[in-house]
């Protein structure tokens, strides 16, 4: 799903990386002085603005306005990072990745969007940037100005030097601080697909226990009530309420077991991934062969996902697949749980077009699992999902 990374931008092309390591006086080596002559005003400004941000938020760090100040000069910091990577991919020819975003915390309001600012460790590396820029911009501005006019056989080797230590500042300080920063920012938003599934189904579950069960229960007292009232004067008519109130029991006693079910259902605590979906394959309205080849049961929220997988997908095919016929395979591939649910109905599945199969694939990319749907108008329709495998843990007596 959806990341908060930045797609990085395309690898440098191979005429652009051969005339970058050639030395001499082309069009790299023009594109490398107009760098290096602009890093003196660029830096000037830079190392203004990260001075002023900092000093003024760290002065007023005391009073409320000082710290959401701070956070604001680092999240303009960020916006100078990026401007210096632009100018360091067009006139330098340097690839860097374009830094995670800040993640954004569910529920954090105000307070926590400024405590995430200023543990921004892109930021603070770009503010690290702008300071030591300024000697070093004036640095560069006067040898390549210098070479320009007094040591012109000597130009190209003295930019390409200079241009070479840019590219590794622009590299060290400005890029992605590693991979561990893009993960912790998609965990960060893959946590609030898990927060937000979980109040939908708590919700949901409020709503059925109040439509379904509850409401027959408190018709099934109210039944009994009157019944009671009724069996000194008309027993006859107190025992046929008895009677429906019985049915009023099955019924309530059915609604509370599929309820059940949908939380989490006994047979898969009980039997495993093949009982619990041969169950889920039964309810189906078409003909469903399931394969269960596991050399031992996931862990427990691993089961729990794939049963809530393949249960939603077998409600699409009754729903809109109009097949005839489907299959079930669930198997391991090393560190993977692979699901297939595959049918032969109409086809035209589409997660861009349905919240079901959509909230699908957002869960399963919430717990690093991945989700794929192969739908051509006319079917087969064949629905992949993929789960990290994780051993389950034994239970202690």
């Amino acid at each position: 799903m959806t990341t908060y990374s930045d797609r990085p931008g395309p690898a440098p092309s191979s005429r652009t990386a051969a005339s970058a390591g050639r030395v001499g006086f082309g069009a790299a080596m023009w594109k490398e002085v107009a760098h290096l002559l602009a890093n003196l005003p660029l830096s000037l400004l830079a190392f203004v603005y990260v001075t002023v941000a900092v000093a003024v938020g760290v002065a007023l760090s005391v009073t409320v306005v000082g710290l959401p100040l701070l956070a604001a000069g680092l999240a303009g910091a960020r916006l100078v990072g990026r401007a210096e990577r632009a100018r360091a991919r067009g006139l330098l020819g340097v690839r860097v990745d374009e830094p995670s975003r800040l993640p954004h915390r569910p529920g954090g309001g105000a307070v926590g969007a400024v405590w995430t600012a200023l543990r921004d460790p892109v930021a603070w590396r770009t503010v690290l940037y702008g300071f030591v820029r300024l000697p070093w911009g004036v640095l560069t501005f006067a040898v390549t100005l210098v070479a320009l006019v007094a040591l012109w056989p000597a130009l190209p080797y003295l930019v390409r030097a200079m241009a070479n230590a840019d590219r590794a500042m622009v590299r060290g300080l400005l890029g992605p601080s590693d991979e561990l920063e893009r993960r912790v920012a998609e965990l960060e938003s893959d946590r609030g697909v898990v927060v937000d599934a979980a109040a939908a189904d708590l919700r949901r579950i409020e709503r059925d226990l109040h439509d379904g069960a509850q409401a027959r229960l408190v018709a099934l007292a109210m039944g009994l009530g009157l019944a009671k009232e009724k069996a000194a004067e008309d027993p006859d008519a107190a025992a046929r309420m008895v009677e429906e109130a019985h049915g009023e029991v099955k019924l309530a006693l059915q609604e509370l077991r599929n309820l059940a079910r949908g939380i989490h259902p006994a047979v898969l605590t009980d039997r495993g991934l093949d009982a619990a979906l041969s169950a889920v394959a039964s309810r189906c309205t078409v003909p469903v062969t399931v394969t269960v080849d596991l050399p031992e049961r996931p862990a427990e929220a691993t089961e729990g996902i794939a049963y809530f997988t393949v249960s939603e997908l077998l409600q699409n095919v009754s729903k809109h697949a109009r097949a005839t016929r489907a299959t079930v395979d669930v198997w391991r591939n090393g560190d993977r749980l692979l699901i297939q649910v595959t049918d032969d109905g109409c086809g035209g599945a589409d997660p861009a077009h349905g919240t079901g199969l959509a909230g699908l694939a957002e869960r399963l990319d919430a717990v690093d699992g991945l989700f794929d749907v192969y739908s051509p108008p006319g079917g087969p329709t064949t629905a992949t999902a993929e789960l990290p495998w994780r051993r389950r843990t034994p239970v202690r007596r």
